[in-house]
C-alpha cells in the first residue's frame, strides 16, 4: 500500500507543477496581450492623428480648398452618421438628447466649433511642422488657466518647458521662410480656443452628467453632441464667410477624388476620438501625454517632406527645439 501511495504522492506533485507551470504561462500570455494591445493602440492614435492633419493639409493646400469650415462641416457630418450607424446596431451606446442637456453643452460646443475651424484656416497658410511648434502656446494657456481657474500649482520643470516652447515659438516665426501673417493669427485664436476647450469640458462634463438619464456621459456621447451640434452652427458659418459662392463655383466638388479625400478626412477624424480614447484606456495619462509629444517629431518630418516647404537651418533647429521642450512638459507633468 505504501508504494502506491508514494506514487500517488508522485502524481499530485507533478501534477501540482504542471498547474503552476500553466499559470505562469497564461499569465506571461496575459501580459503579452496587454504589451500588444498597448502597442497596437499607440500606433493606430499616432497613425490616424498624423494622417489627419496631413490629409487636411492636402485638402486646404495642395487642393488649394478656399473653403475651411465647408471641409469641417463635412468631416463632422461623416462622424455623425458613423456614429449613428454604430450606435443604431449596438456596437456603442450614447446618451439620448435631451433639451437640458443641449442647453449644458452648447457653450462648449462653439468654443469647439471655433477650434476646428481656426486649425482648418491656419492650416491652410501655415506649414505642418510649424502648426506642431505654434500649438504649443495652447499649453502655456492652458497651464495659466489651471493656476487661476482650478488652484492647480505648476513646478519649475514645467514652467521651464513652457518658457522653451513660447522661445521656440518665436524664433521659429523669425525664421519661417513660408512666414504668413494670417496664418499666425489663427493659429494663436486656435490656441486660445484649444485651451479654453479643455479648461471648459472638465467643468460642463460634471454639469453635463447630473443631466443624462443613466448619470453618465461617456466619450461616444461626447463625440455625438460635439458633432451633431456643430452642424447648425457649421452651416451658419458657411453663410457668415460667404463660403455659398466659392462652393458654386470651385470645379473640385465635382471631382471624385477630392470627395474620396474629403470623407477620408471625415472618417480620420472620427478614428482619432476613438483610437485615442482606446489608447488612453490601455495605458495611462502620462503616456498618452508623452506618446502624443512625441508623435509631433515624425509628424513635422513629414509635412517638410510630403509639402516640399523651404526651410533653412536655423528655422529646422527651432521646430526641433519646440518638439524636444513639448517632450519635456510631457515628462515634467509626470512628476
Amino acid at each position: 500500500m505504501k508504494p502506491h501511495s508514494s506514487n500517488k504522492e508522485d502524481i499530485d506533485v507533478e501534477n501540482g507543477s504542471l498547474d503552476k507551470d500553466r499559470e505562469k504561462t497564461g499569465r506571461s500570455k496575459k501580459i503579452l496581450t496587454l504589451h500588444n494591445t498597448a502597442l497596437l493602440s499607440g500606433l493606430a492614435y499616432c497613425l490616424s492623428s498624423c494622417s489627419m492633419i496631413l490629409v487636411n493639409k492636402c485638402v486646404l493646400s495642395s487642393y488649394n480648398f478656399n473653403a475651411g469650415i465647408s471641409l469641417m462641416l463635412y468631416q463632422n457630418f461623416v462622424a455623425v452618421v458613423i456614429v449613428s450607424a454604430l450606435n443604431f446596431f449596438g456596437v456603442i451606446t450614447t446618451e439620448p438628447f435631451t433639451w437640458r442637456l443641449i442647453k449644458v453643452w452648447l457653450p462648449v460646443n462653439i468654443i469647439f466649433v471655433g477650434m476646428l475651424v481656426t486649425s482648418m484656416f491656419s492650416l491652410k497658410y501655415i506649414n505642418v511642422a510649424m502648426v506642431t511648434v505654434l500649438k504649443n502656446g495652447t499649453n502655456v494657456i492652458t497651464a495659466v488657466g489651471e493656476m487661476y481657474l482650478f488652484n492647480k500649482r505648476h513646478d519649475n520643470s514645467v514652467w521651464a518647458a513652457l518658457f522653451l516652447m513660447i522661445i521656440s515659438a518665436i524664433s521659429g516665426g523669425i525664421t519661417d521662410l513660408s512666414f504668413h501673417a494670417v496664418g499666425y493669427t489663427w493659429q494663436f485664436i486656435n490656441c486660445f480656443l484649444t485651451a479654453s476647450y479643455s479648461l471648459t469640458l472638465r467643468r460642463v462634463m460634471d454639469t453635463a452628467k447630473q443631466v443624462t438619464k443613466s448619470g453618465e456621459l461617456n466619450e461616444f456621447s461626447m463625440v455625438m453632441l460635439n458633432n451633431t451640434l456643430s452642424l447648425p452652427l457649421g452651416i451658419l458659418l458657411v453663410f457668415v464667410f460667404n463660403e455659398v459662392d466659392y462652393l458654386t463655383q470651385t470645379p473640385l466638388l465635382r471631382l471624385p477624388t477630392f470627395w474620396l479625400v474629403m470623407t477620408l478626412s471625415g472618417f480620420l477624424g472620427l478614428v482619432i476620438s476613438f483610437t485615442s480614447m482606446w489608447f488612453l484606456h490601455q495605458t495611462g495619462a502620462t503616456t498618452y501625454s508623452l506618446v502624443g509629444s512625441l508623435n509631433k517629431i515624425p509628424l513635422s518630418v513629414a509635412g517638410i517632406l510630403v509639402f516640399k516647404v523651404p526651410t533653412s537651418l536655423e528655422n529646422a533647429a527651432s521646430i526641433f527645439f519646440g518638439l524636444f521642450a513639448g517632450v519635456l512638459f510631457a515628462r515634467a507633468k509626470m512628476r
